[in-house]
């Protein structure tokens, strides 16, 4: 395990809003059994020393531990500050960057990482940035040995785990996965805070930006093995769920296939085909979806729109984001849900030849998507890079989570830490 320089982690913008839960988190974890007697050192970094003591005075209290406010070490430094964030990646091995949105914050981080050899994860859900980090950086990462890891919080880490985990446990060849999202909420309801917000107005704000991008990367199409997944409709109602759906406006799509075409042509593995949904309810929610979906589409095309809505998310959003974010009980009585069907084709059978014959239901569950699986994802895929650096892509480069970390053990750890995957049903179609 790689100890040599001063911080094993570095939690970069710790204290956002964001940041501090994943404080909280890796505070927990590195004072569980796996590091309790490792001596590891870390860190947390940000503009402002006083706000970055009070998130380790908040997280000590929370956690019982008051030690931590002497024990873990305070970076300064700014994105809009480059030799501020040498100077951080110099000292860290794994930085864990929670400055977004990620469009804006993101590629100074890790321009820094790649040029002075510290591996980097971010819990971003912005194709565009994430697709163009690969595009700008991948190929210098790879030369200098260094990990970049987008999108493992919530975005993307259940999906794209989700599915090497649905084929891992299929007993034959995976060719095609759906998934569906349902999301839990008590009496108290729910809140996002409004940074999700701003990066989703800037995303499809950006869409044609994002097209040209993918252009220019002209990667080839992957191969369709199997029979064809078609999609679903923008609105439509899942029986598998019970509620209306739509299709998943995150990057988990984006990132899944990303995934599969690195294993197809590093690994030479089925690439599967996928799709990913999420739930919405009844025909009262729906409506009021179609309605709230139309006026953000049509806001986000013009500057004054999108500045209204970023000046006042609580009113444009209906409520669910705001700048203050959930309440502590609201994320107590929250919880997800994404089940992934799946089929393929037993083993000796050509999946060229005839209908699937093979099905499979499988599910990962967690507690509060943003602020409480989000930080678990997050800091176990760091740990990851940390403790398994045999069991990474050899090298080097910029990777999903699914490519960088499907030879590792990343899912029996999220699943000792809160994230649960299960199969639910195996059977002959």
């Amino acid at each position: 395990m790689e100890t040599a320089r001063q911080y094993q982690f570095v939690v970069f913008g710790a204290s956002g809003f964001t940041g501090q839960f994943v404080v909280e988190e890796l505070a927990r974890v590195l004072d569980g059994a796996e590091f309790r007697d490792s001596r590891l050192r870390w860190a947390v970094a940000g503009r402002n020393q006083k706000r970055l003591e009070d998130v380790l005075s908040w997280a000590a209290e929370r956690l019982s531990k008051p030690q931590l406010k002497s024990e873990v070490g305070i970076i300064i430094c700014d994105v809009s500050d480059p030799p501020s964030l040498d100077e951080m990646c110099k000292k860290a091995s794994v930085v864990l960057d929670c400055v977004g949105p990620y469009r804006f914050f993101g590629e100074p981080v890790i321009k820094s990482c790649v040029e002075n050899g510290a591996h980097c994860v971010d819990i971003s859900g912005e194709p565009q940035f994430l697709e163009g980090m690969y595009a700008k950086y991948n190929s210098q990462a790879a030369e200098n040995g260094v990990y970049i890891v987008g999108s493992t919080g919530f975005d993307s880490i259940p999906a794209d785990m989700g599915v090497l985990f649905t084929r891992n446990r299929l007993q034959g060849t995976l060719t095609a996965v759906e998934s569906i999202l349902t999301f839990k909420t008590g009496p108290s309801g729910t809140c996002i805070h409004d940074g999700t917000w701003q990066s989703a107005i800037h995303g499809i704000a950006d869409q044609g930006n994002l097209k040209k991008l993918r252009k220019q990367l002209a990667c080839k199409p992957l191969p369709v093995v199997g029979k064809k997944l078609k999609k679903r409709g923008a609105l439509f109602y899942a029986n598998e769920v019970g509620q209306y759906a739509i299709p998943f406006l995150g990057a988990d799509a984006s990132v899944v296939r990303r995934t599969q075409r690195f294993l197809h042509e590093h690994h030479e593995e089925t690439p599967v085909q996928y799709s990913a949904y999420t739930a919405v309810g009844g025909v009262g929610s729906a409506i009021k979806l179609i309605f709230a979906g139309l006026l953000f589409v049509l806001l986000t095309k013009f500057s004054c729109g999108r500045k209204l809505m970023i000046k006042y998310p609580k009113f444009f959003s209906f409520g669910y984001f705001s700048s203050e974010g959930p309440t502590q009980q609201q994320m107590d009585e929250s919880s997800f849900d994404m089940t992934f069907f799946g089929e393929g084709y037993s083993k000796g059978k050509d999946p060229q030849q005839g209908k699937p014959d093979l099905k499979i239901c499988t599910q990962v569950s967690g507690p509060e998507a943003g602020y409480v699986s989000t930080p678990i994802a997050m800091v176990q895929a760091a740990v990851t890079i940390l403790k398994e650096p045999g069991s990474l892509p050899k090298g080097g480069g910029v990777f999903t989570p699914g490519a960088a970390f499907s030879k590792t053990k990343l899912i029996e750890r999220l699943d000792k830490a809160g994230l649960h995957f299960k199969v639910i049903s195996t059977l002959d179609a």
